[in-house]
């Protein structure tokens, strides 16, 4: 059985977040499932079900769990289906519980991916683990079905933070993303030709991952929610990790999001699954 290794978020290897990939015509067990995502240790492994040359359904796990969405494996799994298993331009992902997934691959290779937005609601009452956990003073929390997202006063709190994770770990399924608006000063990540419209980093140590590279499913809430303090359509974001990645981000009508993004193969292995 091949595996493929892919960097999402970023055209250069060793940057951005790696997801493995596996992609058959059924589902594998559950437990051999589990059991590779934890052999693989990655943020996340992802397994693909051949439905035809343009639809299939897909999972996600982490090295301790399934989780219900991943939107840099997906774009991982994306790329594996566009280079190896179908000519189609566009394809469709099945998601239990999301619908469909469209996705397109440009001919420069960025693949785009339409996801239904989970918009983050301002909360006054969070837990005091937030707040212990979190070192740098924030301006306010926003929560999703995802993740507790705190807003910092500045971009380089982002960068420095150094959150508890043993507090973080508390919070249990919610994990926690930070984020502030890029001002055009910030040049520590700043490229010449390149401005990003907001930072963030994201924790979910509950799920076996202390810091996620890169992030998609988060930035379905991060996107709108900096889209519409900046009142714009398009929003660039750079997630801070020490792998750091770039999500080109457009909001759609209907409560949809398009977030695109590059890859790179870092490996293709044979499994031996006796």
């Amino acid at each position: 059985m091949k595996m493929y290794q892919v960097d999402a978020f970023t055209n250069a290897l060793f940057k951005g977040n790696p997801a493995a990939v596996i992609v058959g015509p059924s589902w594998l067990d559950d437990g051999l499932m589990k059991n590779l995502a934890l052999e693989n240790n990655l943020s996340e492994t992802a397994f693909v079900k051949i439905i035809d040359a343009e639809n299939y359904e897909i999972r996600w796990f982490t090295p301790t769990t399934e989780v219900d969405f991943c939107g840099h494996a997906t774009l991982a799994s994306s790329f594996v289906l566009f280079k190896d298993f179908t000519t189609a331009s566009t394809i469709q992902f099945h998601v239990k519980n999301l619908g469909i997934f469209v996705v397109s691959q440009q001919a420069d290779g960025k693949i785009k991916m339409n996801f239904p937005v989970r918009r983050a609601k301002k909360v006054e009452d969070y837990p005091e683990i937030l707040t212990k956990a979190l070192s740098k003073p924030f301006k306010n929390v926003y929560l999703n079905s995802q993740a507790y997202i705190v807003e910092y006063h500045h971009v380089q709190d982002v960068l420095d933070e150094v959150p508890n994770l043993e507090l973080l770990k508390q919070l249990g399924k919610i994990r926690t993303a930070i984020t502030a608006q890029v001002n055009p000063l910030d040049v520590v990540i700043t490229a010449p030709d390149l401005h990003y419209d907001c930072v963030s980093r994201y924790f979910a140590p509950a799920n076996g991952i202390d810091e996620d590279p890169v992030t998609g499913s988060i930035h379905t809430a991060i996107a709108p929610l900096w889209a519409e303090k900046l009142n714009r359509q398009d929003i660039l974001a750079y997630q801070a990790s020490a792998r750091g990645g770039k999500l080109y981000c457009k909001i759609l009508d209907d409560e949809r999001i398009e977030i695109s993004g590059y890859a790179k193969l870092y490996m293709q292995a044979e499994l031996y699954l006796d």
